[in-house]
């Protein structure tokens, strides 16, 4: 069966490529991330050639002309302190890193995911930079705010997806309908106690205590940060009592943080994947992610919409 070959940027620990590849759709060939941690990760799962390091000094040339796909969640750093004039300038390069690949490869389609916020940055103004940048590179650009939590992700979770399809092949995308929502109590209620080794043990800070963290088995989580400090709470835990505005404390009991292994399971990576590095780059590798039961569930649109358009083109596909 043919599948899409894939250059993933921004790779991480594989989330979006984890849910692309579950469709059978897609075969990711190639990733690259500045995290060494998440590197090592990554290619524990899979066989796509693994880069790490800035992708600043990633090249074209180094990414195999056979792909058919870029994915990309570029950081979104310097957005909303860029001028109206400047708002693609260097100070968001690592958009640009990723403008920059897919103008060169001129992949059929890809697929980019950021922050709730970059649809009102600026007043709109940087989403519409950015459809207008692809559409200058030859790339009709879709894009919806989509909760995880819709898509069999047990927390709540709002992200941007940004698909792009070349224009000359185009023939439309739709997002996908929600698949359906779990419970915590579904997705870890069966988990043993963690080692304590597998808990982040730090003080819980001002900022921590500045708003509620817990939810209960029969609900979804909050969003899995990527600091393991600002981790939330397991329902186990008492439910935090409200003293004022911006400030709660704990109730009586025992109170604890998600263990890593239950943060990836909320992220539904694989309960089999182990992560490389310390007890903080696992937690900053899972919240990174993009859950890959989201990732799987637009992929499947994607397949669908790619193949569409091939079909009525005859464009080949790298076998």
């Amino acid at each position: 069966m043919k599948k899409f070959k894939v250059a993933s940027l921004f790779c991480g620990a594989g989330g979006l490529d984890l849910g692309l590849e579950a469709t059978g759709k897609f075969q990711t060939v190639f990733a690259n991330d500045m995290d060494k941690d998440a590197c090592k990760t990554f290619s524990k799962w899979s066989d796509a050639i693994v880069v790490p390091g800035k992708v600043e000094n990633i090249s074209s040339n180094d990414i195999s002309n056979e792909i058919d796909i870029v994915t990309g969640g570029f950081p979104c750093q310097g957005f909303s302190a860029a001028g109206p004039r400047q708002v693609l300038d260097i100070r968001n390069k690592l958009y640009l890193e990723l403008s920059r690949i897919i103008e060169a490869k001129q992949p059929i389609g890809f697929i980019a995911e950021n922050v709730k916020g970059l649809t009102t940055m600026e007043g709109g103004l940087i989403l519409r930079k950015i459809v207008e940048d692809f559409k200058s590179k030859g790339y009709n650009l879709y894009h919806q705010l989509l909760n995880a939590a819709d898509y069999q992700v047990p927390q709540d979770r709002e992200r941007v997806i940004l698909v792009g399809i070349r224009k000359d092949i185009d023939k439309g995308f739709e997002f996908p309908k929600p698949t359906g929502r779990i419970t915590l109590q579904e997705a870890i209620g069966h988990f043993p106690d963690p080692n304590p080794n597998d808990v982040c043990q730090a003080p819980f800070s001002s900022r921590y205590m500045s708003r509620n963290r817990k939810r209960d088995w029969d609900q979804v989580s909050y969003t899995i940060p990527a600091m393991a400090k600002q981790v939330t709470l397991h329902p186990s835990s008492p439910d935090m009592i409200k003293l004022d505005k911006d400030l709660w404390k704990f109730g009586e009991g025992v109170t604890r943080r998600f263990s890593w292994q239950e943060a990836a399971a909320v992220q539904t990576f694989p309960k089999t994947l182990e992560f490389e590095g310390d007890l903080t780059s696992k937690y900053k590798q899972i919240g990174n992610a993009v859950p890959p039961k989201l990732a799987e569930a637009v992929g499947y649109k994607f397949a669908e919409a790619l193949e569409k358009a091939l079909e009525r083109e005859k464009i080949k596909v790298v076998i």
